[in-house]
């Protein structure tokens, strides 16, 4: 057996180690905060229910370690925090308050 061919699953894992960290460097280099801002306040529309509207999202800076952005969605019935990061990645699923119990940070 040639030798080579003993070195070519390390040759594909290196590549593709490669590859992905490339990848990941170009989204975190090409994502915008209205990329985000966008992908979440979609994401409002479909789980905020009848009177949702694309008004009512803001974004705010993150606070948390890890947290690029806060989207936050204030309608007349709930209020939905996204906290996103760098990579436009959802850190933590968030769970609806009732908008008039809902702290303004």
């Amino acid at each position: 057996m040639p030798r080579w061919i003993w070195f070519a699953p390390l040759t594909l894992l290196i590549l593709a180690g490669a590859v992905w960290a490339f990848r990941w460097g170009w989204i975190a280099a090409t994502i915008t905060e209205t990329d985000v801002i966008n992908i979440y306040t979609q994401r409002y529309l479909s789980e905020g229910g009848a009177t949702a509207r694309l008004t009512d999202c803001t974004a705010v800076p993150g606070q948390q370690s890890g947290v690029w952005i806060v989207v936050r969605c204030v309608g007349a019935e709930a209020r939905f925090d996204y906290p996103v990061d760098r990579f436009g990645r959802l850190r933590a699923v968030p769970a609806p308050q009732r908008a008039t119990d809902a702290p303004e940070t």
